[in-house]
């Protein structure tokens, strides 16, 4: 066995798993609950780290960041623990750890007053993965439409600077997919 982190082993004799660090912290952060029987309420992968789990992006993940319903705090200096509840459609699980899912990424981290053309990139990317869809994205960036002087509630509106910050070729074809009915929050 080798130890990974306090409290955390793995076996030797296989190829060690993906992001082995980001994995070990998770594991920490329930130590009493088995990894195949957790639920978003032990803790969700979320902002810069969901970003480089998705290669979305260029954001250093240097930081282990955690989504969690309730307040935790950590000695560890390499993890930054959000509070947040997260619906059934925020999160996913990707190589065997849940992850919030990309339209909540760029909403967390527009959130975290991250550099919004960083931002952009990780929706770009996202979109050209297809790892989500325009309506989707949109609606996740219609709470912050008003703090970038746009008419509050205009999701569309800010993907469309977001995207525009980035110059993506494909942008104008995303935003025409972007449903007005499923958007419109007013």
């Amino acid at each position: 066995m080798e130890r990974v982190a306090h409290g955390v082993y793995r076996l030797r004799g296989g190829p060690p798993p993906n992001h082995l660090e980001l994995r070990a912290a998770w594991l920490q952060l329930a130590p009493d609950t088995p990894a195949w029987e957790r639920t978003p309420q032990e803790g969700v992968v979320s902002h810069r780290s969901a970003a480089a789990l998705y290669g979305l992006g260029h954001l250093p993940a240097d930081v282990h960041e955690f989504t969690l319903p309730q307040r935790r705090q950590s000695r560890r200096p390499d993890l930054r623990l959000h509070r947040g509840r997260l619906s059934d459609t925020d999160w996913t699980t990707l190589d065997g750890l849940p992850l919030t899912r990309p339209r909540r990424i760029v909403s967390d981290l527009l959130s975290a007053k991250e550099d919004p053309g960083a931002v952009g990139h990780i929706a770009a990317d996202a979109l050209r993965a297809d790892d989500d869809d325009p309506t989707s994205v949109a609606r996740a960036l219609s709470s912050h439409a008003g703090r970038f002087g746009l008419r509050r509630g205009d999701g569309p509106a800010l993907l469309r600077w977001l995207l525009d910050l980035t110059a993506a070729p494909e942008r104008e074809h995303w935003l025409s997919r972007i449903s007005d009915t499923e958007t419109d929050t007013s």
